[in-house]
């Protein structure tokens, strides 16, 4: 098993990223779709945004209920229904910053056996706590390196 106080730490570090990764860019390059067939930076935003509860829902019902089943969620379908160039890029950073400083307080109260809990997910199966903050832990990195990419392309 991971350290559970680092692998709290590392997880709260995602945000801090995320905001350093959007850093200086206006409303216009937020928005702009520099990457042909990829989401603008803020539906990037979005997505993390939209998910961070999911995922903290997860971790909850992992730690409260007895091998609950985790229904998994398609982010096309958030991308296309919830207006995402229609919200706010701060407010969408605050959901993302609050969320994971929640959880990790709660995280961080857990006796040890906790984090080998499991939850049934409706596509990857049983899976433990410490997999689920694992997977979270890795998803702001994994997304930042496509505003990098967006960054890149438009020279900012």
């Amino acid at each position: 098993m991971s350290n559970p106080n680092e692998l709290i730490d590392n997880y709260l570090k995602g945000p801090a990223l995320l905001r350093q990764a959007v850093a200086g860019m206006n409303a216009e390059q937020i928005k702009s779709r520099p990457v042909a067939g990829k989401w603008s930076t803020l539906e990037v935003v979005c997505h993390i945004a939209d998910f961070e509860p999911i995922l903290a829902d997860r971790f909850k019902r992992t730690i409260a209920i007895d091998k609950p089943l985790l229904f998994g969620a398609d982010e096309k379908d958030f991308a296309r229904a919830l207006s995402y160039h229609d919200r706010e890029l701060e407010e969408e950073l605050a959901i993302i910053e609050n969320t994971r400083k929640q959880m990790s307080r709660i995280l961080r109260k857990l006796p040890a056996e906790a984090w080998q809990r499991t939850g049934n997910h409706s596509e990857r199966g049983l899976l433990t706590l410490e997999q689920f903050v694992l997977t979270a832990t890795k998803h702001i990195p994994h997304h930042v390196t496509f505003i990098q990419e967006k960054r890149k392309a438009m020279g900012c």
